[in-house]
């Protein structure tokens, strides 16, 4: 990993009430001194009270999504600021949930993640082809598209991470062959490096769709591989823990 630190994190998507902060406490007392970053980010209702739950560990708690503005008229939105009040320390923007539930463009991820850095936070920014795009042999013209339009001006390792995320790979117990997924991320760490110099060769870059325990393993040595962005199987300590010890 070239000195990159590893970072798990954790997505729990629209999963989770106060009684599942028990896993979030679990996941806790069962880290000890890990090398790797780790992080959950719960839905909104429970980032308060995860961040109490956690004080005085390495576990950090941040937003699944954010507003572009710090405030305004905007019923039901969540500003980045508003992530960081409650404690938050990062936030992901540009789930391709996010991109194809609600037609977010690669412009206003941009403006997510700029509202993110903003507010302080660490910004996990997501990209990957659909399954069309993957058949069609796109896969790094998209990541391309994604990351010129998506990432703004001004990234560095300090504030930016990217998770590579197949569409078709997220929630369906499918994953790209190890070959590519070290291409796909060997490609993104070359742009990045094009681009911000050697910033970019210290910038991390996640994997995610389908990690669990069984394949972690196999996901997590490759080179261009800094950690994973995890989805249902972060909603259990046990299985996360797993994942992060094979990071």
């Amino acid at each position: 990993m070239s000195g990159r630190r590893p970072l798990v994190a954790g997505n729990w998507k629209m999963n989770g009430t106060r009684e599942n902060l028990a896993e979030i406490e679990a996941l806790k007392a069962g880290l000890g001194d890990s090398s790797c970053d780790v992080a959950i980010c719960p839905p909104a209702t429970l980032i308060t009270e995860a961040v109490a739950r956690t004080g005085g560990s390495q576990l950090m708690i941040g937003g699944q999504d954010c507003h572009a503005e710090a405030n305004g008229a905007h019923t039901g939105d969540l500003a980045a600021e508003m992530i960081a009040d409650a404690g938050g320390a990062l936030v992901i923007v540009g789930h391709s949930e996010r991109r194809a539930d609600h037609g977010e463009s690669d412009a206003l991820v941009r403006a997510k993640a700029e509202a993110g850095w903003r507010a302080g936070l660490l910004v996990i920014l997501c990209i990957g082809e659909t399954e069309a795009e993957y058949r069609a042999g796109e896969t790094l013209a998209v990541i391309d598209r994604q990351l010129a339009g998506s990432v703004p001006n001004g990234a560095t390792p300090g504030n930016l991470v990217i998770a590579y995320e197949p569409v078709w790979a997220i929630g369906t117990g499918l994953t790209p062959s190890n070959d590519d997924i070290q291409a796909s991320h060997a490609h993104i760490r070359q742009r990045l490096v094009a681009r911000f110099g050697q910033g970019g060769v210290a910038i991390r870059v996640l994997y995610g769709g389908s990690v669990k325990p069984a394949n972690a393993g196999e996901i997590l040595p490759l080179p261009d591989v800094d950690g994973a962005l995890v989805g249902g199987a972060s909603l259990k300590a046990a299985d996360f823990l797993a994942i992060v010890a094979a990071a």
